[in-house]
């Protein structure tokens, strides 16, 4: 009985060692995953950081159908609004087009990053209806 209980001690001590092996195996696969993915990101991030800061032409936009040329990579509503002349009073609100979707409204603390073709429009900031 002693040798069962022996073996029955042995196989277990082999099969837990074979699953900590596994287990091992699998982290490390796991990990190699993780780190290849983690630097395919990064090599993707820094190409497109490298466009980012390339680029030399200014970007072409549009508020309320006037073209304007501008080089900033990102601009905040407040800086939207001193663009046009004179430029766009508090009694308006600013809006950049999304198409196929809902226009977004844009504060003036809020960065929007540029990039050729945005269109931006301007509706007043509040709306009187007439009586009937």
């Amino acid at each position: 009985m002693a040798e069962h209980d022996e073996f029955g001690r042995e196989a277990r001590e082999k099969e837990l060692e074979a699953l900590k092996e596994r287990q091992q195996r699998e982290l490390r696969e796991f990990e190699e995953r993780q780190r290849e993915e983690l630097e395919e990101f990064e090599r993707h991030e820094h190409e497109e950081l490298k466009e980012f800061e390339e680029r030399q032409h200014p970007y072409d936009i549009k508020i309320d159908r006037t073209e304007f040329k501008v080089k900033e990579h990102f601009l905040t509503g407040a800086q939207l609004r001193a663009l046009p002349n004179p430029p766009i009073g508090p009694d308006r609100d600013l809006f950049e087009v999304v198409p196929g979707g809902s226009d977004e409204k844009i504060a003036d603390t809020q960065e929007v990053k540029m990039r050729d073709g945005l269109r931006f429009f301007t509706a007043p900031a509040q709306i009187n209806p007439g009586s009937i």
